[in-house]
């Protein structure tokens, strides 16, 4: 899986003035203990994945993720009500309204029906974050 994955190159998204949607999902690493989180980012109109990261939800993490979406010249982005966005994200263009994020919600929907690592009550999960995130650049992109 991963020679696969190092074959496999983000989409090179370069259409500007876009809406973005980010949001995050947590899974675990090695035993059901050691949780973790899949933050990512989906273009709005065509629902591809721009950008993810797998970690946990600090504000230096999500800032690297925040900031290649902000190279894009947004028009909006929306998120969910975790505190650490406002700071982050330009108040002109961030939106945090109630049904603002369906799109991306959906797509964690899927994600955890589709790859079973992802499951919440399962006994399926990563062994490792080199894995996890070999495994979500394939699905992403492959």
């Amino acid at each position: 899986m991963l020679t696969i994955s190092n074959q496999i190159k983000p989409i090179n998204f370069t259409k500007l003035g876009c809406k973005f949607e980010i949001d995050e999902l947590w899974s675990f690493i090695g035993s059901k203990a050691n949780v973790t989180w899949i933050t990512y980012a989906i273009e709005r109109a065509t629902k591809n994945v721009v950008a993810f990261f797998v970690g946990n939800k600090s504000k230096e993490n999500i800032k690297t993720l925040i900031d290649k979406v902000l190279l894009l010249n947004p028009t909006a982005i929306f998120t969910d009500k975790l505190n650490i966005y406002p700071s982050l994200i330009p108040k002109p263009i961030h939106k945090r309204f109630q049904y603002c994020t369906n799109t991306i919600e959906r797509k964690n929907l899927t994600l955890r029906t589709h790859i079973k690592r992802l499951s919440r009550k399962t006994i399926c999960f990563s062994r490792s974050k080199i894995y996890l995130e070999a495994h979500l650049k394939i699905y992403f992109w492959g």
